[in-house]
């Protein structure tokens, strides 16, 4: 069965193709609809010269229905990411709603740009002095509310596996986890 949350996963050129794929692996695993959407041309280049085609141009995708964002950093995807203003929006009404806000890596820069990231939350310790936030964390995946935080490629499952189980229950992410070696 098939989760009636709809995830929207933005991807810009220079994203992190770790966490990105992780992401949208460990999501679809637990039977979420996730969409992939590129904030211009659908065919998108991660910072390591990977490409990903998404499966939505910002333009064609269904946005009305996305109940959550989750956002993989990397450089300069990040950067662009933060400065398109529909993805803002639309991260400050989710945020307003109380829905999940997800950022990894460099990308918790996206939910400061937008407004709406709190302490406590973690990042890549490379952006920590921009984030300038009280209560910064170096705990791999930081969860605040509807918020949910992570250091960068190496604690990507572990951050997507979170996110199932605060969409899902824990339990699906638990299972997902041990199938997939991540934990015991």
């Amino acid at each position: 069965m098939t989760s009636s949350h709809h995830v929207l996963v933005p991807l810009a050129a220079g994203f992190e193709e770790t966490e990105a794929v992780a992401l949208i692996d460990v999501l679809r695993r637990a039977d979420l609809r996730v969409s992939v959407v590129a904030l211009g041309a659908r065919r998108v280049e991660g910072s390591h010269g990977i490409v990903l085609e998404a499966d939505a141009s910002w333009d064609e995708a269904d946005l009305a229905s996305v109940t959550a964002v989750a956002l993989p950093g990397g450089m300069p995807g990040t950067r662009k990411l933060a400065a398109d203003e529909r993805l803002l929006d639309l991260i400050r009404r989710l945020d307003a709603e109380s829905r999940l806000v997800a950022a990894v890596c460099a990308a918790p820069l996206v939910l400061a740009a937008a407004g709406v990231l709190r302490a406590p939350a973690t990042s890549h310790p490379g952006v920590m002095g921009e984030l300038a936030l009280d209560g910064y964390r170096e705990d791999r995946v930081v969860r605040n509310g509807a918020q949910i935080t992570s250091r960068g490629p190496g604690t990507a499952l572990e951050w997507a596996l979170a996110l199932v189980a605060e969409l899902v229950s824990p339990e699906r992410a638990a299972e997902l986890g041990r199938a997939m070696l991540v934990r015991g």
